[in-house]
């Protein structure tokens, strides 16, 4: 980590605290506050874990060399799901869904927070013209951040160091819930609970390519890392769908031991975690023969899987107990049980410098 001096990092925070209101272009209206300090130096540990905790409407900065949270940061509104950090590890980016479940009757969320990460602050929010359930965000290879927007039946594309919305993608579909970007940044795909579908978008030509029925209802999805599967899970079934990236079509099913949801890739290729909360188990997959090859028991209802960059830890977000477990992948033992707020759901990661 590089420690900077004080006066720096009063400079590079005075330059967020102050920054001015922009309006949103691409027919939405939408205030935001610029951060003319995006790239700016500023204060962070090393390999910061982000948890959204929906039922204390906060977002949780928890140092992963000790397992401790270090802070909470209050939300704007009802209430963060899923969060993206930045490719510089500086700031967190939490979609304010609403307070239902996707499909469900409620408020329709129309605002995305970002925090600072060394503030502990949030520092603006984008705000979009009407409801659209904004869920997942996701960072593309070509620095724009990428947002699920369900009401919308779309994907939103929005320059981080502008705040602005450039554009968007349509899926085709109602409840487009999740969203994976190939690491080429040619393709995306989204989970489309409802339906039971998954839309195939170019990224590019920001246009629907093939919507792909998997069951009658999925939830989640994930990528391999050489963009040749894509994983979602069958609701209605203890079964996982392996996606042909080639043909667009379901190539396989893989048996689980029990409803699965939130899965992710190890760097290598080799696994699958994907997170069963009914049984309150981790499910590994081995890829080269697409089986399930063991199970490991976490904290109760496990939501989501976050694998961190150097493929060692996965960390397990569990609702239920209101913790993250922690997972080292070499062993397939938990080494972590850390304590989070209420509601404990989407995961990110901020390596630091």
């Amino acid at each position: 980590m590089k420690l900077r001096s004080a006066a720096a990092a009063l400079s590079a925070l005075s330059a967020l605290f102050f920054a001015h209101p922009a309006t949103v272009a691409q027919g939405r209206s939408a205030t935001a506050l610029m951060l003319p300090g995006l790239l700016l130096p500023g204060l962070l540990l090393p390999g910061l874990l982000l948890v959204d905790q929906k039922g204390d409407r906060s977002l949780a900065l928890v140092d992963a060399a000790s397992g401790k949270v270090i802070a909470n940061v209050a939300e704007s509104g009802v209430t963060g799901h899923e969060v993206a950090t930045s490719p510089d590890g500086r700031f967190a980016f939490v979609p304010i869904y609403g307070n239902s479940g996707v499909g469900k009757p409620g408020t329709d969320g129309r605002a995305i927070d970002v925090v600072d990460l060394a503030a502990h602050k949030i520092v603006s929010t984008i705000e979009f013209d009407h409801g659209v359930r904004p869920h997942c965000a996701v960072f593309g290879p070509d620095g724009l951040l990428y947002v699920t927007t369900e009401l919308d039946r779309s994907v939103t594309i929005i320059d981080p160091q502008t705040l602005k919305i450039v554009g968007s993608i349509p899926t085709g579909q109602e409840q487009s819930h999740m969203l994976a970007i190939s690491h080429d940044g040619q393709r995306g795909y989204t989970a489309n609970v409802g339906p039971g579908t998954v839309s195939v978008l170019d990224m590019k030509a920001r246009k629907t390519l093939a919507v792909i029925h998997v069951s009658p209802e999925v939830q989640r999805i994930a990528i391999s890392p050489d963009d040749q599967w894509v994983f979602t899970a069958d609701q209605f079934q203890p079964r996982l769908a392996v996606i042909s990236t080639a043909t667009n079509s379901v190539k396989t099913w893989v048996s689980l031991s029990g409803t699965g949801y939130g899965s992710a890739v190890t760097p290598d290729g080799h696994f699958l975690l994907i997170a069963v909360p009914g049984a309150n188990n981790v499910d590994v997959v081995g890829l080269s023969t697409m089986t399930r090859v063991r199970s490991i028991s976490v904290g109760s209802a496990p939501q989501e899987v976050l694998i961190v960059p150097d493929g060692k830890t996965a960390y397990v977000s569990c609702a239920g107990s209101n913790e993250v477990v922690a997972i080292d992948i070499d062993s397939w033992t938990v080494t972590q049980h850390i304590a989070t707020g209420y509601g404990t759901d989407g995961l990110g990661w901020a390596a630091g410098e």
